[in-house]
């Protein structure tokens, strides 16, 4: 079912679908929650299952904030559960959903019964990755968003895919038409100065599920192999043949990872 909740005069739109222990399913950049569409029946049947689109996606509007923060995103989920009724989640997050899920179980671990990275990392951008945003912005100041769209999101997908599933790039490309060049640029802005979390995950004693990509390039298996033994539960998945949307590229398999994860954790809080 589709509702909405208004946060600092941002108006989001969510999903909330199925009963049980809430989940919730962050998109990245780029994106909206129809990235999670071939997710949704299956766990619906044993969860709670809440997807908004992250303000400037979608059919959420931005930010009120020039300057708004990774932060400031994970804030307005906070709020989001609150208007929800949910005291705790398993919050899953993919790429730029992932550092907005960091940000959230730093700030609010007492909300979380477990989280997890998909295609994501707790480390800070690099001096290069801050250079390559920059000509990000630049070129989202000269050029529609959907040009910009059209010319990255097949670098977000493995050779495999863009040989054998051209339509699958196609049509996620289409739906950049809804984006507006603030919303992305307000996106990078954020992402470039967001902090170092890798402190997070080593602190945290909730479960920590990675789903990685052998071909990703934007969030690279080599760098995410070294996060991973931080937190003191970690679930890992690594998926052949994929780049940087495993949700889409291969869909049957992140759907049995997130609900084998969702099941071990709902059975560690029973057993409490």
């Amino acid at each position: 079912m589709q509702k909405q909740f208004n946060y600092k005069e941002t108006n989001i739109v969510y999903q909330d679908i199925g009963k049980g222990q809430p989940i919730v399913l962050l998109h990245g950049f780029g994106e909206d929650s129809c990235i999670w569409e071939s997710q949704l029946e299956s766990l619906s049947k044993e969860y709670r299952v809440i997807v908004p689109d992250l303000p400037g996606s979608g059919k959420s509007t931005m930010l009120n904030n020039n300057n708004a923060a990774i932060e400031d995103f994970a804030t307005c989920i906070m709020e989001l559960l609150v208007f929800a009724k949910i005291e705790k989640c398993i919050l899953l997050g993919h790429s730029m959903g992932g550092y907005i899920t960091l940000a959230f179980a730093e700030k609010y671990a007492f909300m979380l019964s477990a989280f997890g990275l998909i295609h994501s990392t707790a480390f800070a951008d690099t001096e290069e990755k801050k250079e390559t945003r920059l000509k990000s912005i630049q070129f989202l100041k000269e050029h529609d968003p959907f040009t910009f769209l059209k010319t990255s999101i097949p670098n977000l997908f493995s050779t495999k895919t863009k040989n054998d599933n051209e339509t699958l790039i196609t049509t996620l490309i289409e739906r950049g038409r809804n984006f507006s060049s603030q919303a992305l640029i307000q996106y990078c802005k954020a992402m470039m100065n967001r902090s170092d979390k890798t402190e997070v995950l080593r602190k945290t004693k909730l479960p920590v599920l990675f789903i990685m990509g052998e071909e990703d390039i934007a969030a690279p298996l080599v760098d995410l192999l070294k996060q991973v033994p931080l937190p003191t539960v970690s679930t890992i998945h690594i998926l052949k043949d994929v780049g940087h949307m495993g949700m889409l590229e291969k869909p049957t398999d992140v759907t049995q990872f997130l609900l084998s994860f969702c099941r071990f954790v709902s059975q560690e809080i029973t057993d409490l």
